[in-house]
């Protein structure tokens, strides 16, 4: 019984391991692809049959993106964009959240309820309104726009991710504050917010994804190529009777470099942030 049981245990490592592979497989090939498509000319990634590996490398797709100042005003719009909806974001759904989390007042219910009830709207359904708006307000193809339209989208889920972390806190330490004569902001500011640091992290990271890859809002309320950002920019290099192809895939490399690095930095304050919450 126990070689049959062995055999079976074997086979169905084998089998994991293969699906596995052919998992990763599926999900890394396309990235490579990207890659070695950037290091192409335009005429190769054309050939037929395909290259899996590029016969002349080149910088050109690179050197076209780096050396355009167009181009690189689409790097700075979505970090500015993206960055100042993440302060914007997680500073708002911070104090949100401390005030859902610590304090009971009228109407909590049915404001928690509103919240949730945001994320059932397809953002798309917004669209047509969110331009009216901007248009009549004045702020059409302005940070501006883009900052407060990402906001109504950001807002309810940060708050929400917050407000669950932030009760997973003891009340003690609020009461611990209280003892001392500090004030709900000193507790806020002094003991919640650094032991907070997992969440604050989460939900930035969050954000600033979300922020970075939108697509429909960003080419809706902006018209300039002054105010577009790297997804649109991205759209751009397909003309009506020329694809860049091999920009296209430098330029999705470059976009994917700065998500990579937040994805890994904020790993380590994952675990910083725990450890530092705990020795506090």
């Amino acid at each position: 019984m126990r070689k049959r049981n062995s055999g079976k245990d074997k086979l169905t490592t084998v089998a994991l391991h293969v699906a596995l592979a052919a998992g990763l497989f599926f999900a890394a090939f396309p990235i490579y692809w990207m890659l070695s498509s950037s290091f192409k000319s335009n005429t190769e990634i054309f050939a037929l049959p395909p290259t899996i590996l590029p016969k002349a490398f080149t910088l050109e797709a690179y050197a076209a993106i780096l050396g355009d100042p167009v181009k690189l005003r689409f790097f700075f719009n979505s970090y500015f964009v993206a960055g100042a909806v993440t302060v914007l974001t997680v500073l708002i759904a911070l104090l949100a959240a401390y005030g859902f989390s610590r304090f009971n007042f009228r109407g909590k219910g049915i404001l928690n309820t509103l919240i949730i009830s945001t994320q059932t709207i397809p953002p798309i359904t917004l669209l047509i309104p969110f331009f009216g708006l901007v248009v009549s307000y004045g702020i059409f193809d302005t940070y501006v726009a883009l900052i407060l339209t990402y906001l109504v989208f950001t807002l309810p889920y940060a708050i929400l991710l917050m407000t669950g972390y932030l009760n997973t806190l003891p009340r003690d330490l609020d009461e611990a504050v209280a003892v001392d004569g500090g004030t709900s902001w000193t507790a806020l500011w002094r003991v919640i917010v650094p032991i907070s640091l997992p969440g604050i992290v989460a939900t930035s990271v969050y954000t600033f994804l979300l922020c970075w890859n939108e697509f429909l809002f960003a080419l809706t309320l902006t018209k300039s190529t002054s105010m577009r950002t790297v997804p649109i920019g991205i759209q751009l290099l397909m003309g009506q009777h020329a694809f860049e192809w091999n920009q296209m895939m430098a330029m999705s490399v470059l976009g994917s470099l700065p998500l990579l690095l937040i994805y890994l930095v904020a790993q380590r304050f994952f675990l910083a942030g725990m450890t530092a919450g705990s020795v506090k």
